[in-house]
């Protein structure tokens, strides 16, 4: 029986991308490990607070006493810098008024939440945290494990051993605060990204903001976290141009302000995000299924990642046969790489540590254009997202970086 024709990929161009197709692996723009990537805030604020160990990688940052990181989730760079309108308070830290400066860092690969949060947390890059991507193989039991919804449960200090950020400050007499969500306290992701110090549940955003300007007051020497989950969510339900999302930017604006009028005295916050988000079009040019697809399936033993950052993990000896297939199948519209291709380009990180290394597919594909790699019949849920993430891509990649002082 004949096999359906594939319909032609869309082709476009990307700001980081001007080579002809089909793509090279040199043409990803990895994301900048050790200079201006998630990974290298914590340790840059928490070196100006005298913490043993620690580095300023981003040496623009002057150090402060107390330092309050609000990470929205889902809140690209160039999602930001287009709606002025919906943000002009964080837009006006764009321009280095109001006593802050603004630019933009990278997330780190991939551009995804339990891998940035991972990253933001122990200040490690995902070869090393490793945590690197939504679902990735265990190579202790061959299951795929959903690492933002710890599925199936695995022992959180044995995937991710190093101390927090916070733990190493919290340790050296800083005070050290989380204040998110009361669901998010007792979660493994949190236990391994983000806890040390003390965390305090706060339900409302107004409340979060209130109580991160108290923390911040309690010591001379304070470092903060807190969290807004819905620009994510909202993208994903309904897109980055869609009115809800609109309207999600306007409140969180107005969170930022709200917490930075609140400043004690020698405080800095920092604004940043975990990634960017993209709309994908529902069609079959933008959204391949690979559930109903026999070329790309043969030889595959699990799908991990998401839609634009996928593992693939062969059946043994079908490793090479199942790199060719996806290079020639997806090779002009993702980054298709082998594990070891991905590791010795840096893609997660100058270093991967050996408990990692079996967690990164045996193929890693990258998306470049405005596509998604689906499984409508495994991952149901997801599939139907409208906002998407993961990949290398300017819109996923960077995140703001503003800046205000008191």
């Amino acid at each position: 029986m004949a096999q359906p024709t594939r319909p032609t990929p869309p082709h476009h161009t990307s700001a980081w991308d001007d080579h002809p197709e089909p793509l090279s692996l040199d043409t990803a723009p990895l994301p900048e490990y050790g200079s201006g990537s998630l990974a290298d805030l914590l340790p840059t604020l928490a070196a100006g607070m005298g913490v043993p160990g620690m580095s300023a990688a981003i040496p623009e940052l002057t150090p402060a006493d107390r330092a309050c990181v609000f990470l929205i989730d889902g809140l690209g760079w160039e999602q930001l810098r287009a709606h002025p309108e919906e943000a002009p308070f964080m837009t006006s830290l764009l321009a280095s008024s109001r006593g802050g400066t603004g630019r933009p860092l990278t997330a780190g690969y991939p551009a995804t939440t339990a891998t940035s949060l991972a990253s933001v947390g122990t200040g490690l890059p995902p070869g090393a945290h490793g945590l690197p991507g939504y679902t990735v193989r265990n190579p202790d039991t061959g299951e795929l494990m959903n690492q933002l919804r710890w599925q199936p449960w695995t022992q959180p200090e044995a995937w991710q051993p190093y101390p927090t950020i916070f733990e190493l400050a919290h340790r050296a007499g800083v005070h050290a605060a989380q204040v998110s969500s009361p669901a998010f306290e007792n979660t493994p992701l949190t236990k391994v990204a983000l806890s040390g110090g003390t965390f305090f549940g706060r339900l409302t955003g107004e409340e979060r903001m209130d109580f991160a300007a108290e923390q911040l007051a309690a010591a001379d020497r304070a470092l903060v976290y807190t969290y807004y989950a819905e620009v994510d969510g909202s993208g994903h339900r309904y897109g980055v141009d869609s009115d809800t999302w609109r309207g999600q930017l306007m409140y969180v604006d107005r969170l930022v302000q709200r917490l930075a009028e609140q400043l004690p005295p020698r405080s800095a916050l920092y604004v940043t995000a975990d990634h960017g988000m993209l709309d994908v079009p529902f069609d079959e040019q933008h959204r391949i299924d690979f559930d109903e697809d026999w070329e790309l399936k043969a030889g595959v033993a699990l799908l991990g990642g998401e839609g634009r950052a996928r593992h693939v993990y062969a059946v043994p000896g079908a490793a090479g046969d199942v790199l060719a297939c996806w290079r020639e199948v997806l090779g002009e519209q993702f980054w298709v790489a082998s594990r070891e291709e991905a590791i010795a380009a840096g893609w997660f990180g100058p270093r991967i540590d050996e408990r990692v290394h079996g967690r990164i597919g045996d193929v890693v594909a990258a998306a470049r254009d405005d596509v998604l790699l689906i499984a409508s019949q495994r991952e149901p849920n997801e599939s139907q997202m409208v906002g998407n993430h993961g990949s290398m891509t300017p819109a996923e990649q960077l995140v703001p970086l503003l800046e205000v002082r008191s």
